[in-house]
């Protein structure tokens, strides 16, 4: 029986529940074609580890206010997703943050007093259920080989986490992050009012021009200076998202009468320590 919901709570999760072999001996876990939990959310939490893949088809900004984490847009609007349909059905093929790709299952600490981490899942989800469909979770009582993939998947993004920590942790103390403000004018309304939008955080790239030439060496041998490239690169597609979105029908593009833009800041963004 599913526990009673918890507050703040990751994005997509309504409820978490440790997996063991004692109440899930007989549980399964099966596989959709479609994403039902991301349709409708405009801004995923991604990893570095995924900044050269997702910079190809989505903006990568970070959040605003405290414990920024890098996310990516699949809409510009809250409630605007232009890459899965209503029913969380792909409309293309894209790149799929790990994120999305996890749920319902993470890694959680059980014990305030401990580090260690415990496999968990959203036991509101269909996705995993006491039933004859899916893959089995256990085998004689033991973590089956499904369940082990999923606890390397979810350790995999926990470490890929704490690398984007760690990165965001950089480029702060640098001063490189500032408030983003990014305006698009529709081509078929060439003399009316941009749309504006704000609510996010991107790289200052005058504040990188003037970082010195030993900084940005060490960065580059890190790994840490194309991370900021593919930030500042993905930015051109937010024209291309807010395109789509005004071909779809949808956001304030739509709305020939509109000029207002919209903030990006409604995400309930979480990665691994966040």
């Amino acid at each position: 029986m599913a526990s009673a919901p918890q507050a703040n709570l990751p994005l997509f999760y309504k409820d978490l529940m440790p997996l063991n072999s004692r109440d899930h001996a007989g549980w399964r876990a099966r596989s959709v074609d479609r994403a039902g939990w991301a349709a409708g959310q405009h801004a995923i939490p991604i990893t570095v580890d995924e900044f050269a893949q997702a910079q190809r088809h989505f903006p990568i900004v970070f959040s605003a206010g405290d414990n920024p984490v890098p996310l990516a847009l699949m809409g510009l609007n809250e409630g605007i997703n232009v890459f899965f349909d209503e029913e969380g059905k792909a409309t293309e093929d894209f790149y799929v943050p790990a994120y999305i790709r996890r749920y319902p299952f993470l890694l959680a600490k059980l014990d305030r007093s401990s580090d260690n981490l415990s496999l968990c899942f959203d036991p509101t989800s269909d996705l995993v259920s006491e039933s004859d469909e899916g893959q089995e979770l256990f085998t004689d009582g033991q973590p089956s080989q499904h369940t082990q993939s999923l606890l390397q998947f979810c350790e995999r993004f926990e470490e890929a986490g704490l690398r984007t920590q760690a990165f965001v942790s950089e480029i702060e103390k640098a001063g490189l992050l500032m408030d983003g403000e990014v305006s698009i004018q529709r081509n078929d309304q060439p003399d009316g009012q941009p749309y504006i939008y704000r609510g996010f955080r991107m790289i200052n790239q005058e504040k990188l021009k003037e970082m010195r030439g030993d900084q940005l060496r060490k960065w580059n041998e890190s790994g840490l200076l194309p991370l900021l490239f593919a930030q500042i690169l993905s930015l051109d597609l937010m024209r291309v998202i807010f395109a789509r979105q005004t071909a779809m029908g949808k956001g304030p593009g739509a709305n020939a009468t509109g000029n207002a833009g919209g903030s990006l800041d409604e995400a309930a963004a979480s990665l691994p320590g966040n």
